[in-house]
């Protein structure tokens, strides 16, 4: 990822936290056919520095990746965070051009196969836990005959994070009255993503609260 140094994002909380909220990401590998990618939920466990996701194995990256997890080689997880048009009539400097704001962070590591049951199970209940939230449904409701073939027809795996690169372009490059102008444009838009750029340009430049 091409990331100037005006734009790279070194804070650790910064970064925990878009892998926390955005965590929808695309994999990405690369086989003798080319690159392979898929979108999927993941859960980040920054204590033991690990992506957890899964495959299901009618997705033929799934054999890659256990190439990958044999031969010691890296795949990469894209993590899209907000973004947002920036236009011009936004800032206070005349002779400005459109842009785009927006945060990513690249994660790349070395995958490695759950390939025991348990554990397997184990990953699939806290991954529809984050998401049922207090809801009464667990992975106990499925039918056992049905969990077991479901269990059985996906590629359960950990990512063990080798180098993050995080990227926040949020016109640091540009005047502090310039940033003015573009948080409030964002914040008067009806779009969840400008807002929360907004918010972030806020957070990571001099605009403080």
């Amino acid at each position: 990822m091409y990331v100037p140094p005006e734009f790279r994002l070194d804070e650790a909380a910064a970064i925990e936290e878009l892998l926390n909220r955005h965590d929808f990401g695309l994999l990405v590998s690369s086989g003798p056919e080319g690159p392979e990618a898929t979108h999927l939920p993941f859960l980040y466990d920054q204590k033991r520095g690990v992506i957890e996701a899964h495959l299901s194995r009618g997705n033929a990256q799934w054999r890659r990746l256990d190439i990958l997890a044999r031969e010691g080689g890296q795949a990469l997880l894209i993590v899209q965070g907000p973004h947002a048009y920036i236009s011009p009539r936004w800032y206070e400097t005349p002779a400005s051009v459109p842009t785009w704001n927006y945060l990513a962070v690249h994660v790349y590591g070395r995958p490695s196969p759950i390939t025991d049951r348990d554990r397997l199970y184990a990953q699939q209940q806290r991954l529809a836990a984050r998401y049922e939230g207090p809801s009464d449904w667990t992975m106990d409701a499925v039918a056992p005959d049905v969990l077991e073939k479901l269990l059985r027809g996906i590629y359960g795996f950990e990512l063990s994070i080798e180098r993050l690169e995080a990227k926040a372009k949020l016109s640091q490059n540009k005047s502090a009255g310039d940033r003015k102008g573009v948080v409030a444009a964002l914040n008067a838009e009806d779009r969840t993503d400008s807002r929360d750029t907004a918010t972030w340009m806020r957070r990571l430049t001099d605009l403080g609260a």
